[in-house]
């Protein structure tokens, strides 16, 4: 009585009494493709539009592309490709879609249907037949979340990791605050460390908080404007640059905010006078920090 083979590896399937004298090398056969059945294959498909059927060929591992687990594709493809593994069988493969050339690549049970590589889809899937179709398994969970074990143990995301993109539009906070000063992601800022001291004022000007400035009355006596809608810590410095303050007193208008819990502004009349504020809250608004 002759031999039969399994469906889907093609293994021999020996009857008792038969084959004297083969059994040994049959079986290291048998061995061999269930080994293969684990192993790996690098397939080019390199060409034209074309069908590249790979094949399982029963008690033999020579001719039994199909039986491989992991399948990569590899070739400079120059129009959309198929590959096809035999219909009846049920067995998983990774695939690799590992080729060069804006193409597709579809692989698929010879009679039915699979997935597909977009053009420029260069990664794998992991797929299985079910003796019909191929059908692809979901690599992500069903909600789409991907979770730091997940890239933790999967080595295709985290070997492409690195040049992963998001844009600034998908994201729900696109900029960073930092000391005060908003950045945009990907951009670059100056962030200034304590106290950012601007060149010499002679004229009324309104300050900004986190700076300091050499304030010269020589000319005449002005007012700065505090910083709009402050918030706490806020802090400006000022200092009498000419030592003309006594004489040409130095303004600091309050823009609606208190000074030192008065609704007031502050008349700087000092000679060589040096000194900060801060805000704290709507109370006391804006307090001396040094004088």
């Amino acid at each position: 009585m002759p031999s039969s083979y399994t469906t889907t590896l093609g293994i021999e399937l020996m009857v008792t009494g038969e084959k004297s004298g083969q059994w040994g090398d049959i079986t290291n056969t048998n061995l061999n493709i269930v080994e293969q059945s684990q192993g790996y294959l690098s397939k080019s498909i390199a060409g034209g539009a074309q069908t590249t059927a790979l094949t399982i060929t029963d008690g033999s591992t020579a001719t039994s592309d199909a039986r491989n687990y992991i399948i990569e594709l590899t070739g400079t493809i120059t129009g959309n490709q198929i590959v096809t593994v035999p219909d009846g069988i049920e067995k998983s493969y990774l695939v690799f879609n590992n080729t060069t050339g804006a193409f597709t690549v579809q692989f698929k049970t010879a009679s039915g249907t699979g997935p597909t590589f977009t053009a420029t889809d260069k990664g794998y899937k992991i797929v299985y037949t079910d003796g019909t179709d191929v059908i692809e398994v979901p690599t992500t969970p069903a909600d789409g979340s991907i979770t730091s074990a997940k890239l933790a143990t999967d080595a295709v995301i985290t070997s492409k990791i690195s040049a992963l993109q998001v844009t600034n539009a998908k994201l729900t906070n696109s900029s960073i605050t930092i000391n005060g000063v908003a950045a945009t992601l990907g951009s670059s800022v100056t962030i200034a460390a304590g106290t950012d001291w601007q060149a010499v004022k002679t004229t009324t000007f309104t300050a900004v908080a986190g700076e300091g400035y050499f304030v010269n009355t020589n000319a005449g006596a002005f007012t700065v404007t505090l910083p709009a809608t402050p918030t706490l810590g806020d802090e400006v410095s000022f200092i009498d640059y000419a030592g003309t303050f006594d004489t040409n007193n130095l303004t600091v208008g309050r823009n609606s905010e208190n000074i030192q819990g008065s609704a007031a502004d502050l008349t700087v009349a000092t000679e060589r006078a040096g000194f900060s504020l801060v805000y704290t809250d709507g109370t006391q608004g804006w307090l001396l920090a040094n004088n």
